[in-house]
């Protein structure tokens, strides 16, 4: 039996057992008591009385007793519920209830509470995410927003030299483009959180997509003098290839944005299981294991010498996605070694 989970049948036997037991002994002593009465008395209004007194003295005892069994084992766990959910209601998510008897032998009250307590859980872990969500985007929407309000305010200097004027055109432009990119992203994230933008399967030519993509980076890599490795294998998949262009955009941007001139990226696409593996390997700064376990997370940015290239959402954008198509995401990585992300997806 799972935990939470009532022993609803069990319940249900003896609750009927006992209901069978009281009723047969209220008609048993309702039945002796009118035959002591008939052999005790000759009279039928005497008789009739006395077994009028002995049923509404029996019906008083199993109210009373009904009473007690309700305040005791309905009203009592109904309140303490209903107290619990209405602190949840009122955003107060520590709130945890103890079930009344031990685990395995738990009624459906206990497994309602059980069910409040992960509920509550869940509530207060979503709550602090959100708030860390919302100050996260709070800080990262306030760097280009200043850029652009110091920066705008300086060009409306009419003496301002022509070739200052371009520079802070320029920082403009870029402050612009970074605020776009990460409203872009958050929009992005908060589809496939929602599940607004589910996969849409199709069958498709994975390996000539991913040839695209690569051809449409072409210029960054040729700014950085980057040498860019290819090994794409024929891989024709069921899958949606829009969320696929998600994944190796930000990987490769990622690549891009972490090797140096003069560094190597290695892009493979393979047949694996039915499915594609896709990896994508660098000769950038490389990370730490501590910086490999919170890779995935919003915001997160291990390597803040480069913060101004990025918001820390493309590699969430990766996991949220791997999640949505049913794949496996894995790093490997070292500090100046660079970093390899594999992406594996079976195929159906």
């Amino acid at each position: 039996m799972s935990r939470g989970s009532p022993r609803k049948a069990a319940f249900s036997v003896w609750g009927y057992i006992g209901f069978f037991a009281a009723t047969a002994f209220v008609a048993a002593c309702s039945i002796l008591l009118y035959a002591a009465a008939r052999a005790r008395y000759e009279s039928d209004t005497a008789v009739a009385l006395l077994c009028l007194g002995n049923i509404l003295f029996l019906a008083l005892v199993c109210t009373l007793i009904d009473f007690l069994r309700r305040k005791m084992f309905v009203e009592r766990p109904v309140r303490r519920i209903l107290d619990a959910t209405r602190a949840i209601a009122a955003g107060d998510f520590t709130v945890r209830l103890t079930p009344a008897h031990a685990w395995g032998k738990y009624d459906e009250f206990d497994a309602i509470m059980e069910n409040l307590n992960r509920m509550a859980a869940d509530l207060a872990s979503t709550e602090m995410l959100r708030t860390d969500f919302v100050a996260n985007v709070s800080h990262e929407i306030k760097t280009p927003l200043s850029v652009i309000c110091n920066y705008a305010s300086a060009l409306q200097d009419e003496a301002l030299p022509a070739d200052e004027r371009r520079a802070y055109a320029q920082t403009l432009a870029k402050a612009s483009q970074r605020l776009a990119r990460l409203v872009s992203d958050i929009l992005a994230l908060g589809r496939l959180e929602n599940r607004s933008q589910c996969a849409k399967n199709e069958r498709v030519d994975l390996s000539e997509a991913l040839r695209g993509g690569v051809i449409a980076l072409e210029r960054l890599f040729d700014e950085k003098e980057i040498s860019l490795d290819c090994t794409i294998e024929d891989v024709t998949v069921c899958t949606d290839v829009h969320l696929w262009e998600i994944v190796w955009n930000n990987l490769l941007s990622n690549a891009i944005k972490f090797t140096p001139s003069g560094g190597r990226v290695c892009v493979s696409l393979l047949p694996w299981e039915g499915g594609a593996e896709l990896t994508v390997r660098d000769t950038g700064c490389g990370m730490s294991a501590e910086t490999c376990a919170h890779a995935f997370e919003k915001f997160y940015q291990g390597d803040t010498s480069h913060a101004q290239e990025g918001n820390g959402l493309g590699l969430a954008l990766v996991k949220q996605v791997v999640d949505i198509l049913g794949g496996e995401i894995a790093v490997q990585s070292e500090p100046g070694k660079g970093s390899a992300f594999t992406v594996r997806l079976r195929g159906e």
